[in-house]
């Protein structure tokens, strides 16, 4: 209650979080209060006049927060992973007029993503948010969850009228760079935000790292810049339409090349058959990823977009020549 009143007070917050029962990977970790949690989130409700939100994660949950008065729900990334479990959650939900919240699964999939989606959606909710919180990922990095950004890009790509959010807490686990990741949704055009916030972070129960004070909060909320989405100015119009043309030429050159690329692929083929010879060089292959790799980070390319690129374009020119060699891929 006395985080929920110092966040009401801010006036910068739309809708209070709040974990009631919360899925752990370990059994000794804290799992939440359960039921008696939701008095107090009604109780903040009712005296803070501020609409609330938790994770649920079947039919139970279900029918507990709809008796208590949630305002909307969210799946968790665990959910999501599981379609039996996000059925369930959908089937408890036919006929109910509630907003619901998705968050990506805990593996970089985003047909489970989008299957959660369309079964919430089946089942009558048409209030949907697609909540990014990153992606598990083995060993230690610089998230607890890797963002791969392309990946929510790709989920609104695809659905244009969904709003997609980010859960900047969960892909950091730690509040040091917060604020730079929050900014990164922003300016990929994310339409809001969801922060954890607690009164004495280090006193949580929970996530503590990765939680800021109601006070630094709005901080960094004020640091951050929301980015326009598009402009009235023909000047400013005229110059993105001159530079997206420049762009647009570029694509135009590099698909050429890569067609041209590719009769050569044609070629060599031709040329394995009559001599006998492999599709596969190994040798090859690590020649063009060590070369194009070292002339990409000359340039400022990314080494991880590079290698990404190289690996298409070699599967693609194995796929060509296989097909000029006559076996079925």
């Amino acid at each position: 209650m006395h985080t929920a009143t110092l966040l009401k007070a801010t006036g910068r917050v739309d809708l209070l979080r709040a974990g009631i029962w919360k899925p752990r990977t370990r059994p000794g970790a804290f799992q939440g209060v359960g039921e008696i949690g939701l008095r107090w989130l009604s109780e903040v409700k009712k005296n803070l006049d501020i609409p609330v939100t938790t994770e649920v994660a079947n039919a139970a949950h279900v029918e507990l927060c709809l008796k208590y008065g949630v305002d909307v729900l969210w799946i968790g990334a665990r959910t999501t992973v599981n379609p039996f479990s996000v059925q369930e959650i959908a089937d408890s939900l036919r006929g109910v007029d509630i907003p619901v919240i998705i968050k990506n699964p805990l593996n970089p999939d985003l047909e489970l993503w989008i299957g959660a989606i369309e079964r919430l959606h089946e089942a009558g909710i048409d209030k949907i948010i697609a909540m990014h919180r990153g992606f598990s990922y083995y060993g230690k990095g610089l998230y607890r969850n890797k963002p791969m950004w392309e990946i929510p890009i790709a989920l609104k790509s695809q659905f244009p009228e969904l709003p997609v959010f980010c859960d900047p807490s969960h892909i950091c686990g730690r509040r040091d760079i917060l604020e730079q990741v929050a900014q990164k949704a922003l300016d990929l055009g994310f339409s809001g935000l969801m922060l954890e916030s607690h009164h004495n972070p280090d006193r949580a129960l929970s996530d503590a790292k990765q939680q800021v004070t109601p006070s630094d909060l709005v901080s960094m909320l004020d640091r951050l810049n929301v980015r326009s989405n598009d402009t009235l100015d023909p000047i400013l119009t005229s110059n993105l339409a001159s530079l997206r043309a420049d762009i647009d030429k570029i694509d135009e050159e590099i698909i050429q090349l890569i067609a041209q690329r590719m009769r050569i692929a044609e070629g060599i083929g031709d040329y394995k058959r009559e001599h006998n010879m492999t599709i596969f060089q190994l040798d090859r292959y690590m020649e063009i990823l060590k070369t194009r790799s070292e002339l990409a980070k000359e340039l400022g390319i990314s080494e991880e977009f590079i290698r990404k690129y190289l690996e298409q374009l070699h599967k693609e020119s194995i796929r060509t020549q296989t097909k000029v060699m006559n076996y079925k891929y």
